[in-house]
């Protein structure tokens, strides 16, 4: 990734890339969940690498094409948690909520599903703007599994695409339904986790509170929850997010005059 390009960054050039009929779409899934195979199945050739801003985690970017759009593919770390206890973590989890990406999809293991839908949770948490790629299905046929894929979908509230990416199956419905979500030809209906009435309470004043200062940029009930967990990393970055709004409002402030 260039030097200069933070997840912030990313944001300013949404429009016009939209413009130009490009949109980027974050790559996720815990390790050895085939998510390498997804993303050189796609971008084939088209791809490169470079470091996170400031941090030693490398990333893969790749371009396709579906539809006549482009789409610029980030393939995050591979990692089971969005809670930020590593640097892999903590740079997949700010990609997905400060980067904005137009769509997310987050690439589970059809063998051990139970294990891999706890990340699929925690990005829904962030964004409705998700397709789940249910990958290896090659490998759970052999070991005889039966996954319902639409009771999956409904209940997830999102698209399910079963895939076997080493052998291309799925991936023609996968990046459709991925422009489908990322134009917003389709709107998901995610599934929400819910807390007691303490917790839900605190969570909506709060929410309040932050759609003042931040609008619609994010998910304010995600980041309602991290402010109660105390997580100093959300608060660090909403704290430069929101200078950086500063800022910019102050300097079209000047170009008014």
């Amino acid at each position: 990734m260039d030097a200069d390009k933070t997840p912030h960054s990313y944001n300013a050039q949404r429009n016009s890339e939209r413009a130009s009929g490009s949109y980027v779409v974050a790559l996720a899934g815990n390790p050895n969940t085939g998510k390498s195979t997804v993303f050189n199945a796609l971008t084939g050739l088209n791809q490169h690498t470079g470091n996170w801003p400031g941090k030693t985690v490398v990333l893969s970017q790749g371009k396709y094409i579906c539809d006549g759009l482009v789409f610029e593919l980030i393939d995050l770390p591979g990692t089971y948690s969005l809670l930020a206890h590593s640097m892999d973590e903590q740079v997949a989890r700010d990609f997905i909520c400060f980067g904005n990406p137009d769509a997310a999809i987050v690439v589970l293991d059809a063998t051990c599903l139970e294990r891999n839908l706890n990340l699929a949770l925690q990005v829904l948490e962030i964004t409705n703007k998700v397709v789940v790629c249910l990958n290896l299905m090659d490998e759970a046929r052999r070991k005889k599994l039966h996954i319902d894929v639409d009771g999956l979908s409904a209940r997830l509230g999102v698209p399910v695409v079963p895939t076997a990416a080493r052998d291309g199956e799925g991936l023609e419905l996968l990046v459709n339904k991925v422009a489908e979500v990322a134009t917003g030809r389709l709107i998901t209906n995610p599934h929400v986790v819910s807390y007691d009435d303490e917790i839900e309470q605190a969570i909506a004043a709060i929410e309040e509170q932050l759609q003042n200062m931040t609008g619609n940029n994010f998910n304010n009930r995600w980041l309602a929850l991290r402010l109660l967990d105390r997580d100093q990393t959300v608060i660090e970055k909403l704290e430069q997010w929101l200078a950086a709004k500063q800022t910019g409002n102050r300097v079209a402030a000047s170009r008014r005059r």
